[in-house]
This record gives C-alpha cells, structure tokens and sequence, in this order.
C-alpha cells in the first residue's frame, strides 16, 4: 500500500532541514518532500519583483502526486496559494506558523523589519533569533544551526523573498475562502508574529479549518517542539488519508 505523501515547505531564510526533527519524529509513516523555496539552499536565485506564485510554482515541480502540504511562515503562504490554485496537487493543508490578514500595526512591524534586514542584514539576524527562541529550552545545536543557515543566505534573495512575506498575506487573504481541502492552523502561544491571533483568523478564513496553539511555543515550532508538532500533524494527516 503506498504511503501517505508529506510536502515539508520551510520559512524564509531556511532551507529543507528545518523539517529534520519533525521528519525524525514521524518515522517511516510518510513518504517525504522537502524542498528548498526559490532562493533558498540549493535552488536557483530569487530575482527582484519574485511573487508568491513564482514560489509556488517552483515548488509545485517538486510534487509527483497528491500530498498533505505542511507550509511554515513563508512556506505557509507558499502551500495556502498551491491549495488554491493546484489543488489538484493537495490532500490537506497545514500552515504551521503562519501569517494572516496582518493588521496596519502588524504590517508595519514586518515592513520594518524588512528594512533592517535590508540595511543591517547582520543585526536582522540577531533579531530573528530572539525573536524565534528566546527563552526557549531548544537544542542550542539548532539555534547554531539557525544562526549559520541565515548568516549563509544571499542576502539580495533573501531580501526578495522576505517582501513576499511581508506583503504577499495581503494578496492570498481574498482566496481563502476558496480552498476546500482540510486545513489545519497551528502556531506557537509565544510568537510574536505569526500569532494565535492570526492563526484563528485562518481557521476562520478557510471553510475547514482548525486552529491549535500549542503553550510556550514561539516560532520554531517544528525545532522547538517537534514532538508535539508531528502528534498534531500525524493525528490530522491520519484522519483525512483519504483527502
């Protein structure tokens, strides 16, 4: 019998990797695939102007047949837009992490991140990371592994992308309402900016959608707690394996 298909699409500024302790987690249950985003690791550049479509499209080459699309942060957006318009390519949906209908005051907090990063790309760096692990009982080895991943970027892809997802919830929110596969929302209780908040407005936006918070998480929630993570995921994978 063949196995479930798992589709593992990661934040920006990461790559493929980050999936490594929610994929150890899982075991041989699922098949898997990660995929480095446009810009990211090992693929190609992204150019000035790259949209969220771009990014899915890259992404939609990696996958041979119907999955359950688990998106984080950027990635979120990333599978929300494939579910969309390629849901032919989709099972289930999970945006882990993710970013939705961003308030004024939340979109000036990201745009100006955005021109940190821009300018001080180092010290958006440092940013980045008290922001995802502070206080946080992560294995330190991630938090490296974090630091030299961000550090590694092409800074203008970087840049590139990170527009997208400052910018790009604003364009998929009118189509929300328009997937119909089920959806899962999770996030982390302490992330300040992919927030509870957001996440129940996702749940609210697509028509079967849940939301779970899980306590003491922030952002990573895939490194930090990767146990609780794959519980959630496997329990939602397995209750629509037949999506």
């Amino acid at each position: 019998m063949t196995k479930p298909q798992v589709v593992f699409l990661h934040g920006v500024g990461l790559d493929h990797r980050m999936w490594i302790p929610t994929i150890d987690e899982l075991g041989d249950q699922f098949d898997f695939v990660a995929p480095d985003l446009l810009g990211h690791g090992s693929a190609e550049p992204a150019p000035s102007g790259v949209t969220l479509g771009d990014l899915a499209e890259a992404a939609s080459v990696t996958i041979e047949r119907k999955s359950h699309l688990v998106g984080f942060s950027l990635g979120a957006l990333v599978a929300q837009h494939l579910a969309r318009y390629r849901p032919e390519l989709v099972a289930t949906l999970t945006s882990v992490n993710s970013v939705c209908r961003r308030t004024d005051e939340e979109r000036a907090s990201v745009l100006s991140r955005l021109d940190t990063a821009a300018s001080e790309y180092g010290a958006s760096v440092e940013a980045s990371l008290t922001r995802w692990y502070e206080g946080t009982d992560t294995d330190p080895e991630w938090i490296r592994w974090t630091e030299s991943t961000l550090r590694a970027n092409d800074v203008d892809s970087y840049i590139n992308c990170y527009r997208v997802f400052a910018t790009a919830d604003a364009e998929i929110a009118p189509e929300l309402s328009q997937i119909t596969v089920p959806a899962l929302a999770i996030t982390g209780e302490d992330d300040p900016g992919s927030t509870p908040d957001m996440t129940y407005r996702l749940a609210e936006a697509i028509p079967d959608c849940r939301a779970i918070v899980v306590a003491g998480a922030r952002h990573m929630l895939p490194v930090q707690c990767p146990r609780e993570f794959a519980k959630y995921l496997v329990n939602f994978v397995g209750e629509n394996s037949d999506a």
